[in-house]
């Protein structure tokens, strides 16, 4: 099989669209470029009309959490607003407590914090590979994929893999040159399916190869966790990410994931031995050259450690108890969603040939702000929307999006369940 770099085709999820094309969407709907005026929990107003939020990835309702609030206030005057040095320059104090208290959350070697993943992706990614082969699963995320485009201007060779053909995996590891690292890239909560993948078979196969494999599981990260007897829902407790949801270690195994989806932070992380993070604060430009994260992040991320071990998994019930609720009630209407393992990432293909514009209109009218997956952004096998659920929504809210919900299904707007 030829790499990404020899003419295998490039699906058009992770091809950048044209102005124009880009132009008609945003002309087409209010659902893009929207200028959002007030919050009111899970209600933003766009001009005069408010809707409820269903874009957002504040899966822990952090972004409204008073104390979370109060202590990123505190944290800025003792700090300031921003700390003015790369990390390699200078550290606040903020920055090791919170690589202390993620490592021990996570289980892990160590941590090394960086202001987001898509920095880590083009940077720490292309340092793994260094000049090696990279490999990308099919569906993950498209940064993940920029980061491998990028390793591979480097020097490096990247090939695509898919999650359903393992024996694929298996054949372009072989294929690969043993002398150089090899590395295996995919998503945790996949961001688009919600879909979390056989991380122990797959960690089987990467170090039966003495692969690394690179897991980015922002949407995993504190809405998924380890498993036990006194969990509050399947999500499992502490939201310490998908390699102790799946019950994995971290040999051979870098996992990368951020706070800016749960935790409601701009910030975000590398797990990884020791020596891989001394190594990456010299081959990491972020360490080296980044500004920093602001100092609200920094100190919210603190105290949403404190929040998460004090409310944490009542949070998580609620937020599994709306999304099962939503998940059924798509059942009972006969519709297709491809999240099979309940997380709160739901997505919704259109029924062929129906309009997206026309699914966005009505939406809108009803008070229902998504997410909206449109061809070229996605193929148009996937056009539709993504909702997702968040502990600050509530139950008569999910009653009101079912309601809206089944409205589509009668107009044969959703893509019907496979029998």
């Amino acid at each position: 099989m030829s790499p990404a770099s020899s003419g295998v085709h490039i699906p058009d999820a992770h091809r950048v669209p044209s102005t124009d094309q880009l132009d008609r969407l945003r002309a087409g709907t209010r659902m893009y470029d929207a200028v959002i005026e007030e919050v009111d929990g899970r209600r933003i107003r766009i001009g005069d009309h408010w809707l409820v939020d269903y874009a957002s990835c504040n899966y822990l309702g952090f972004d409204l959490d008073e104390e979370i609030i109060e202590a990123s206030a505190a944290a800025m005057r003792r700090w300031g607003t921003h700390p003015g040095w790369s990390r390699l320059l200078g550290n606040p104090s903020l920055y090791p407590q919170i690589e202390e208290r993620l490592t021990e959350l996570l289980g892990a070697p160590d941590t090394l914090v960086l202001p987001t993943i898509t920095h880590i992706h083009m940077s720490v990614l292309p340092a793994l590979v260094d000049g090696g082969t990279v490999f990308v699963e099919a569906n993950a995320h498209k940064t993940i994929y920029d980061g491998g485009a990028y390793a591979r201007g480097l020097g490096a060779r990247l090939y695509r893999w898919h999650m359903s053909d393992p024996d694929e995996l298996v054949r372009l590891l072989r294929s690969a040159d043993p002398d150089r690292p090899r590395v295996v890239c995919l998503d945790g909560v996949n961001s688009m399916t919600g879909n979390v993948p056989d991380l122990p078979a797959l960690a089987a196969i990467c170090r039966e190869h003495d692969a690394l494999m690179y897991v980015d599981d922002a949407h995993g990260f504190g809405v998924i966790g380890e498993r036990g007897g006194d969990e509050s829902s399947p999500y499992g407790s502490r939201g310490n990410a998908v390699v102790r949801h799946c019950g994995e270690t971290y040999d051979n195994l870098v996992l990368i994931g951020g706070f800016s989806k749960a935790y409601s932070a701009l910030l975000a992380f590398v797990a990884a031995p020791t020596a891989v993070k001394e190594h990456l604060k010299l081959a990491a430009p972020p360490y080296l050259y980044s500004g920093p994260s602001p100092t609200a992040s920094l100190g919210g991320v603190l105290a949403g450690f404190d929040v998460n071990a004090k409310r944490g998994e009542t949070l998580r019930a609620h937020l599994y108890e709306l999304t099962r609720r939503v998940l059924d009630h798509l059942r009972d209407l006969g519709v297709h969603t491809p999240n099979r393992h309940g997380t709160p990432v739901l997505e919704l293909p259109l029924a062929d040939g129906y309009d997206l514009a026309e699914v966005a209109d009505l939406l809108w009218r009803r008070g229902v702000y998504v997410t909206l997956a449109a061809y070229p952004l996605v193929p148009r096998g996937q056009v539709g929307f993504r909702l997702q659920l968040t502990s600050a929504h509530t139950h008569e809210q999910v009653d009101a999006l079912n309601a809206v919900l089944s409205d589509l299904a009668s107009r044969h707007a959703l893509r019907p369940a496979q029998p």
